[in-house]
Formats: structure tokens, sequence, C-alpha cells
């Protein structure tokens, strides 16, 4: 069956997270896609545990779980880039790919001729994506920085946790790498849209992609509202700056989110739980008055809200069009039937000899779907198989180089 990206090579040079997202999005569309590693270390992931895969024999491999989480679909060369052996292989490999993913540090790539400036004079077709923190220009273009620093410097922090006055109030991050994945992301659709350009004028590109830039796209509504109210955004908790009910609620045996996003379903949750007065009454009748009057709504519905079971209210919601739902922990969610029933957790066969489990991907393509075939490789599993084949390099020629330990 074919696959939506067949036929693209994607040369990888990215590690930790953000980079390995993009060109795992990629492997899964179906590039083919060569990650580039350090000899003898390669994606610092790998040693970012435990939890680590075990081997047959049911010891730690070398590669952790969060290195398996974006690196599928790839194939895994060892190079040494501060070599000139190095930098000619990845030369030779930039020469016949149409992508080139990076996220080294602002100009370390220039120090060995693998710039965009150097592989465009090879490659004129080559669509290059550099992914850093900062960007490629302005006055922190230089810094080193990981997830955490972007999603406070951002703004993320700062609209994320509870109200300083409230019990355990304070800024407080995601629970998972937010800025990274999103970045991943982003770099993925600007990569797309070159190649789709690509196809009118024959001509590559450069892509600069910015963990900072694309934390703060996603302050999105929080920054219109400051944009038009003048006013900062404040942490609220569980609470929404434009929409009321919408918040976490206890029930009698746990907690449900309420997310009432318009009058028709504010008036279902009011008949649901017996209490039209509540859309009745001029002071909760529209999202603009409930907003301004939340302090007396949120009692009422807390207090309606905790004298029954948490699966009652979400039967008896959902049942009547409210959006609710519950808060699951990450053994909940796979034990979640619509969970299952869309095939979130599948098995992949690795290297080791062992079936290891996955996320699959959440784009499901009617005509080119995602095939899971090749799991996350070992370091340098593919590497004799690339050089013969991009590098046309005899058996003695890369035991040559792994002499030297260019490879």
């Amino acid at each position: 069956m074919s696959k939506a990206l067949d036929g693209v090579t994607v040369l990888d040079l990215t590690r930790i997270l953000a980079g390995p997202w993009a060109t795992q999005n990629l492997a899964d569309l179906g590039a083919s896609v060569i990650k580039v590693e350090r000899p003898g270390a390669g994606d610092d992931t790998r040693a970012w545990g435990p939890p680590f895969i075990k081997d047959a024999d049911g010891r730690d491999t070398l590669d952790s779980s969060y290195y398996l989480c974006a690196n599928r679909g790839k194939k895994s060369v060892t190079v040494d880039i501060a070599t000139e052996q190095g930098q000619e292989i990845i030369r030779t490999l930039a020469r016949q790919a149409d992508v080139f993913v990076e996220n080294y540090k602002l100009g370390d790539l220039a120090r060995y001729g693998l710039a965009y400036e150097d592989l465009k004079k090879i490659n004129p077709r080559l669509i290059y994506c550099s992914i850093t923190g900062f960007g490629q220009d302005g006055p922190y273009a230089h810094l080193p920085g990981y997830d955490y620093i972007f999603q406070g410097l951002g703004g993320l922090m700062s609209t994320t946790g509870h109200a300083d006055d409230a019990p355990g109030g304070g800024p407080m991050r995601t629970g998972i790498a937010v800025c990274d994945a999103l970045t991943g992301m982003y770099a993925t659709s600007g990569i797309l849209a070159a190649l789709h350009q690509r196809t009118a004028t024959g001509r590559g590109q450069y892509v600069d992609i910015s963990l900072l830039d694309c934390v703060v796209s996603l302050t999105s509504y929080l920054a219109m509202n400051y944009f038009i109210a003048e006013k900062t955004p404040e942490r609220l908790g569980n609470g929404h700056p434009n929409m009321m009910p919408y918040e976490v609620f206890a029930c009698r045996d746990g907690h449900l989110i309420l997310a009432v996003g318009n009058e028709a379903q504010y008036r279902k949750f009011c008949r649901a739980i017996d209490r039209p007065d509540l859309y009745e009454d001029p002071d909760f009748a529209t999202m603009t008055k409930r907003l301004e009057n939340k302090q007396r709504l949120l009692p009422i519905i807390s207090g309606i809200l905790a004298t029954r079971n948490r699966s009652d209210w979400l039967s008896l919601l959902r049942e009547t069009g409210v959006p609710c739902g519950p808060i699951n922990t990450i053994p909940d969610v796979f034990e979640d039937p619509h969970v299952q029933h869309r095939g979130m957790k599948i098995e992949m066969p690795h290297a080791t000899g062992q079936t290891v489990p996955t996320l699959r991907s959440p784009l499901n393509l009617s005509d080119s779907p995602v095939q899971y075939v090749v799991p996350a490789p070992m370091l340098g599993q593919h590497t004799e198989e690339v050089l013969k084949e991009y590098c046309a390099l005899s058996d003695d020629a890369i035991a040559g180089l792994r002499k030297a330990q260019v490879v």
C-alpha cells in the first residue's frame, strides 16, 4: 500500500524531542528517515531512563522509553560530524535527500560546512529545517534552552496552575514537554508546505523553527484577550477566562470536567440537574453574565454535583449532550473503551527480539494510512546498510571508517 511521503528521503540530525518528533511524523507518513547519531552515545534521550527496553534475557538495553516515543520508522547511522570524513558522508547523504532537519546550537553546523548555505549549493532542491530554542536571529539566538525554559519564558506557566492566593498556588509547568511536541508539529507543517511548494518551483528552502515562537503562538486566545482588553491573563486553576461553567467539579466519588461552551449546552445542563432557574435567572442567562457572577454560580453547581457519583453524572450529562468527562490516569486512558477502539496503543517488533508497545500516530489517512513496520532503531543499527546504499562504500571502506571512529 502506498504511503503519503513515499520517495521522500529525510536526513535527520536531531536529538531530544522537538526534532525527533517532527521526523517521526514524516516517517509515519512514509518518508525514509536516516537518523544520524554520535558514535558510542547517540541521541541524548537513549539514556533518559529508567525505564529502558529489555533484551531477550530481561536485561536493560541502552534505549529508554523516552527515546522510543519519538524515533520509530527511522534508520540509525552513527557518524562523527566533527571529522572531515564524517562531514563528507553527511554531504553525500544530503545530495540525495529531500529534507534535512537539525537542532544543533546556532552556528554549530556552519563550522563543519553543513549549514543551509553550504548544502543548497550541492542540492538546490533541499528543504533544510533548523529547530532551535530562539530562532536564527535576535538577542537570545545564541542561548541554549529546554522545553521547561520556554514554558516559563513564553508565558505558559503564568497561566497554568492555581491562582497565587489559592492553596498550592503559583506557576506550574504542564505534565508533558508540550513546547517540544508543539514545535515538532509546527516543523512538520513547515516541511510539508515547503515540499508542496517545491513541486511548483523546483527549489528547496530554509525553514526556521523556534521553540519560543511556537509556545508564544500557543498563547492564542489568551494573547488576544490581552491585546484587546489590555489585562494580563492570570492563573485560574481549572477555570477558563472566557467560558463558564468550564471547570473541574468534585462528585461524591471523584472529579468531573464540565465544559459548557454555549447557551444551548448551558440550558441542557440546567435541565439535566433539574435547575432550570439557573438559566432563567438574568444573572446567569448569558456567558458574559455567568463570568461576571462566577463566584455566586460556582458554589451552586459544586454543591449539586457533589451529591452523586461521577459515573451517574457522566451518564446523565452525556445522554443530554452536555460536554463532560472524567480525569483519567494514564492507565485509565488505555483501559477506556473508546481509546481501545481507536487502537492508540500498538505493539511493534524490536531489534532485541522483543515486542515493544508504542503509541500509534493520530494521523488517519484513508488512501495512504500509516504503516507500523520499523520500530525505533538501536544505535547505529543501519550504518552499514545506509553507507553502502547512499554512499556506495565497500565493506573495507566502512571497516576503515569504524577503525578511525568516524562511524
